[in-house]
């Protein structure tokens, strides 16, 4: 069974016992393991193995009968008929945007008659080839795949050539590794920093500080398009402003630079600042915050992703969409075609928009 912490435990157990079906391990008719049994074997409680059987039994995959115990059965299929299984590997499940991912694809496989199969990398690639393996252990139909680290080469390329060894269709979404020919579900995130510079350089800023993460494509691409916007509107980037960093520096580095550019003199610090996404901006807000500053009166902020974090902030954050939940509809029914009809789709790019709220003020207005 996956161990990761991050996806409930009744739902790995499902994962692991929908696979049993898969596989052949259980067949209609066949008794299934005690409730105690089952949580011997996986280390559980009996509650957590009592959730999943009880969903199990909703979907008809288990059927209980008093006084003998839980039998297999597949709900409204022939005996013959395999289960359809598609993996979902996203560097995070639970956290910021990819719930609503997940939840697009979800909702799209269930109702072409697929099950869904989720792992997490946590952004590591050690994790990405466990990942892998694990997928690539049980039957499978085909994957939607987030690259982790996108920027920093493919060391798990062996394990991609394995799956097109094993005619397992997939595809990538956020961004892809440029050695596999694959389908690409992406934003232009390269057009997203470039509007949002744009739109603070609009606004009477030139002094814009850029935070970008540098370990995947998506935060380099965005760093181009904010360079972009600077050199076509014949503006000079400092060095200093531009400020870029890892997966494993996120949760200090980016605030502590930020500090750092905010406690200078007025006439020398950043008027703004466009962050790699949302959760990076309430993070860096909240840095201004601590120096005593206002948002936005002192310092602007724009954000990417248009997620929960926009406008669950005191100040509303303005900030640039991402398709979310219509991508992982989108990924789901175009792996399905994959499989089903052996369609070859092409890249899908989506066109991110300026979401203007509270976040950013106007200094060409004399107030």
């Amino acid at each position: 069974m996956m161990n990761n912490r991050r996806i409930p435990k009744y739902i790995l157990l499902k994962n692991e016992l929908l696979s049993w079906f898969e596989s052949g391990k259980l067949k209609p008719g066949q008794q299934v393991p005690s409730e105690n049994e089952i949580a011997e074997q996986f280390g559980l409680s009996r509650q957590t193995v009592r959730q999943t059987f009880s969903e199990l039994e909703k979907e008809g995959w288990l059927e209980r009968i008093q006084g003998k115990g839980t039998f297999a059965r597949f709900p409204g299929r022939r005996e013959s008929e395999l289960v359809k299984t598609i993996g979902i590997m996203t560097t995070y499940i639970s956290d910021y945007i990819f719930p609503h991912i997940v939840r697009g694809a979800e909702a799209e496989l269930r109702s072409r008659g697929y099950r869904l199969l989720l792992s997490s990398t946590d952004n590591n690639k050690d994790k990405e080839m466990e990942s892998l393996k694990l997928m690539t252990s049980q039957p499978l139909s085909g994957l939607i795949i987030e690259p982790t680290k996108s920027a920093e080469g493919n060391p798990n390329l062996g394990y991609y050539l394995e799956l097109q060894e094993k005619g397992i269709p997939y595809l990538m979404i956020n961004e892809k590794y440029r050695e596999l020919e694959c389908p690409l579900l992406r934003v232009d995130d390269e057009l997203g920093g470039y509007k949002a510079a744009d739109h603070l350089l609009a606004n009477g800023h030139t002094r814009i500080a850029g935070f970008f993460k540098r370990d995947d494509l998506q935060g380099v691409n965005r760093l181009k398009g904010f360079l972009a916007a600077h050199k076509a509107r014949g503006v000079a980037v400092a060095p200093k402003r531009v400020v870029t960093y890892t997966t494993e520096q996120k949760n200090d580095l980016p605030f502590r630079q930020a500090l750092q550019l905010l406690s200078g003199a007025a006439e020398e610090r950043p008027t703004a600042f466009v962050c790699y996404n949302d959760e990076l901006a309430v993070s860096l807000m909240g840095a201004a915050l601590q120096l005593g500053l206002r948002v936005p009166e002192d310092v602007s902020f724009v954000g990417f992703d248009d997620s929960m974090l926009a406008s669950a902030s005191g100040t509303k954050l303005t900030t640039l969409t991402h398709p979310k939940t219509a991508m992982g509809r989108d990924a789901a029914s175009q792996l399905i075609a994959m499989i089903e009809e052996g369609l070859a789709p092409g890249d899908t790019l989506y066109e991110p928009e300026l979401v203007e709220r509270d976040s950013v003020v106007n200094l060409n207005v004399n107030v």
